[in-house]
């Protein structure tokens, strides 16, 4: 029956067989031919405190035994309250409105609609979103709009909505100046009918791990504020520790209106989602009348069990002070990049929290491109040396979860270099 498994992103015609997991502890995942493999990009970026954290897996089955699923819109339930008081201590009090869902993109089109809706429910017609040129929020058809125009959103751009594409830097060398003037630009022309802008803050994943300069974002940030739109962080990537903090915003020292959370969560443990906003707009939804209620719902909204891995998972983040993993992380990283700096083969090297990047010279057409073989081709010579990557194109990048020890950071980065 496997020959009738579709997999995401991946071109099922070039698959012919694929390693087996049986298991997974910690940084390794481990296979049924009884290898282990280094998982350097934590399963997709959701993978915070490592494989089947004991934590974790303790919360789970504890609450599985106790309530498995209930329908959200009737019924509240323990486990949801304790997720939010426990987020609740890492957040500001100007963000303490949390809607539910399942996933990143889910986040996202529940922040599009809510923005959208709570300027109609004041009478004001905005209906546009500002984004960026590289950005990718997610795959359904809302967070497809908001994302940079490509490989990804080129076969359904009939369903899209239009949107406002303000320009953007992609390297750490390129000028800033140019890319914050055009959205300024944009933001003047468009702004009375622009409901908010959405930006991936400090690191934009899937566009290639471009890494925004800090003062960039805020002064971003600044002119939406400025203007009187809606500022969406989207930070399903950059939430739980990815920038050096538990989000970027408070790196930033800038507040969104709407903060999209998801990913590491639940430690990467299961599907769940939150799309968080302030008392204003919470407040335009508020009313006798049924109409202006938030027309947005999921069968698994706040799933129980779901709740309580993200509650464990935050817990033990907050008990084993792991900003101290975040920042051994970010030291090793850094080094290895200023190594990188001057190969022959790179074209940009950079790191940012525990994020770290390689871009490589488009020498030839292998290295070039999402659908180019290379990222196809090197995934599987590392694999062969104990390491799971999976390069954007070519960009190869190293994201892992924050049980990985140095030894095993050494032994990823030996294997990039040895393979290019």
């Amino acid at each position: 029956m496997k020959k009738y498994i579709w997999r995401p992103f991946t071109q099922m015609q070039n698959i012919s067989s694929l390693p087996e997991a049986l298991s997974a502890k910690g940084s390794r995942i481990y296979l049924k031919n009884k290898k282990s493999v280094i998982d350097a990009i934590s399963s997709w970026w959701v993978i915070t405190l490592g494989h089947c954290h004991p934590s974790i897996v303790n919360a789970v089955k504890k609450q599985a035994q106790k309530l498995d699923q209930v329908l959200f819109a009737n019924f509240s339930h323990e486990a949801s309250e304790a997720l939010i008081k426990e987020l609740g201590t890492l957040l500001p009090s100007e963000l303490s409105y949390f809607f539910f869902s399942d996933d990143g993109s889910t986040a996202v089109e529940s922040a599009l609609k809510m923005a959208v809706q709570s300027w109609k429910q004041k009478k004001i017609d905005k209906k546009y979103f500002i984004a960026f040129t590289h950005s990718y929020h997610g795959d359904t058809v809302g967070a497809m709009s908001v994302s940079g125009k490509n490989l990804f959103t080129a076969p359904y751009q009939k369903l899209l909505f239009p949107i406002i594409r303000a320009k953007q830097g992609i390297r750490s060398y390129d000028p800033p100046s140019a890319y914050l003037a055009d959205f300024e630009k944009k933001l003047k022309k468009h702004h009375k009918y622009a409901a908010g802008v959405i930006i991936e803050p400090l690191v934009q994943g899937a566009g290639g791990m471009i890494m925004w300069p800090e003062f960039v974002v805020q002064e971003i940030a600044y002119l939406t504020k400025k203007y009187g739109l809606y500022l969406i962080f989207d930070e399903v990537m950059t939430g739980f520790g990815r920038t050096g903090a538990y989000f970027a915003f408070q790196k930033l020292n800038v507040m969104p209106d709407i903060l999209c959370l998801s990913k590491g969560l639940t430690g990467g443990f299961l599907p769940l989602a939150l799309t968080i906003t302030n008392q204003e707009i919470y407040s335009n939804f508020l009313s006798k009348d049924k109409s202006r209620m938030f027309f947005h719902g999921h069968s698994f909204t706040a799933n129980p069990i779901s709740c309580a891995a993200a509650t464990a998972a935050i817990q033990t983040m907050k008990k084993n002070k792991i900003q101290k993993e975040w920042k051994r992380i970010h030291n090793f990283q850094q080094k290895k990049v200023q190594k990188f700096k001057d190969h022959p083969k790179c074209q940009d090297a950079r790191a940012l929290g525990t994020i770290a990047a390689l871009e490589l010279k488009a020498q030839n057409k292998i290295a070039t491109g999402y659908t180019s073989k290379f990222a196809e081709i090197f995934t599987h010579k590392l694999l062969k040396k104990g390491v799971f990557l999976r390069p954007i194109g070519n960009i190869i990048y190293i994201l892992p979860p924050y049980s990985i020890s140095n030894k095993e950071l050494e032994i990823v980065w030996h294997a990039i270099e040895e393979e290019l």
